[in-house]
């Protein structure tokens, strides 16, 4: 295999998360109960065989930082190689804050030129996904290709999210569209590239745009040696609040299309030292994902409880994704909504009531179909009800809630 860097970009905010990335970038958003988002590249990474890791970070990375740590759950604190954490800093010609992902590569093109390299494999932190990198950096050696990027076929009413790729007939490259209003393809870019070494530290060191899919993919692809490899398993993009609830829910399906139980391919994380999940005797569960530390002596169906989540006697949770060490109060619902992290939800709240006629007022183009987000410590008093389509913003306090502790659909706390 290509002596490989692997770059993973997590440095961005993500706006259409909303709340739930107010307080850390993406890559760091828990998933699936126990996971981060990125947690399934590196895990990617380790298990294509590739242990030469830089995260490039920017936007609120403190979260990040502590789960990555050395990178010993992902084998990936070694002598040689293992990870990277790659922060913004100034540099002789400029540098520090990054303006887009083609700068936050040129300002660390020191590390790719200190290493004896074939090449760079650019990756986004923020997708949630199993492949192996193998077939993708054999099919760039074979093409001897200056760049090769993976593509997916994508719905055409989804397409003006991604990086449109229009191929010729021999799978080359000729055109790239970042998310455009009129798609004349069905192939989206993936944000997963691999860069011949020479051919990147040339393009970066000649051009001053600060943006791959933005600026310079559009620009070189049809004038060098750009491939695409067809990528067939399962892939998403949990970039909004909408996608990335949909993908939660996707693993409650009897047979999910993205298997957590493979033992061939372990997304491996960071895991605290927490008891096995306590379920009670009056305790009703159906359909529901938990992770070690859980306590659950209400009614949970169809949700995802990360590790120590608690749910007092007589409280429902439905239809919702639960983040860690959320305590969820005696008698409170919550309908269809995302918790954040250390959210207290005290006695007889009642969280995603009514119907979900009403968008968010601050962001109709968000939060538009029934989801209520309540940010991470965000404290809920007793006898609250919250509306559909509500955002209450990370640490709001019990006094900030409205007299009556009634809160509309559409509305922001």
């Amino acid at each position: 295999m290509l002596r490989t860097l692997a770059l993973i970009l997590a440095g961005g905010d993500s706006p259409a998360l909303s709340i739930l990335t107010a307080e850390r970038t993406e890559a760091a958003v828990p998933f699936g109960g126990k996971y981060r988002i990125i947690d399934f590249t590196l895990s990617n990474c380790v298990n294509t065989g590739i242990y030469n890791v830089g995260v490039l970070t920017q936007f609120r990375p403190r979260s990040l930082n502590t789960h990555l740590g050395v990178g010993r759950p992902w084998d990936l604190d070694r002598a040689q190689g293992g990870l990277r954490t790659l922060h913004p800093s100034p540099t002789p010609e400029g540098g520090g804050w990054q303006r887009g992902t083609a700068d936050a590569v040129r300002y660390n093109l020191d590390l790719i030129e200190d290493q004896p390299l074939d090449a760079v494999l650019m990756l986004a932190g923020d997708h949630v996904y199993k492949m192996n990198y193998k077939p993708l950096l054999e099919r760039h050696e074979e093409r001897q290709a200056d760049l090769t990027m993976a593509v997916r076929g994508v719905s055409p009413h989804d397409a003006r999210r991604f990086g449109i790729v229009t191929l010729g007939s021999d799978g080359r490259v000729d055109r790239f569209d970042e998310k455009p209003r009129r798609a004349v393809s069905n192939l989206a870019s993936m944000g997963i590239y691999v860069f011949r070494k020479e051919f990147l530290l040339s393009l970066l060191r000649n051009t001053t745009e600060h943006d791959f899919g933005r600026h310079i993919l559009p620009k070189i692809v049809s004038r060098c040696n750009a491939y695409a490899y067809h990528f067939q398993g399962y892939w998403a993009d949990v970039g909004t609040v909408q996608a990335y609830y949909e993908a939660n829910m996707a693993l409650l399906a009897e047979s999910p299309a993205l298997d957590l139980y493979d033992p061939e391919w372990v997304i491996h994380t960071t895991s605290a030292d927490r008891p096995g999940v306590e379920i009670g005797t009056s305790a009703r569960v159906e359909n529901s994902l938990f992770s070690n530390g859980c306590r659950v002596f209400g009614t949970v169906i169809n949700s995802i409880l990360s590790p120590g989540v608690y749910v007092a006697p007589g409280a429902v949770v439905r239809d919702a994704v639960v983040m860690g060490d959320a305590w969820i109060g005696p008698e409170s619902v919550v309908d269809r909504c995302i918790i954040d992290e250390s959210v207290r939800i005290e006695a007889g709240a009642v969280i995603g009531e009514g119907e979900p006629t009403t968008p968010n007022q601050a962001a109709p183009d968000r939060l538009n179909t029934g989801l209520t987000l309540v940010g991470t410590r965000a404290h809920i008093p007793a006898g609250t009800i919250i509306g559909r389509n509500v955002a209450i913003k990370p640490r709001t306090a019990t006094t900030a809630f409205p007299p009556g502790h009634i809160v509309p659909s559409g509305a922001t706390v």
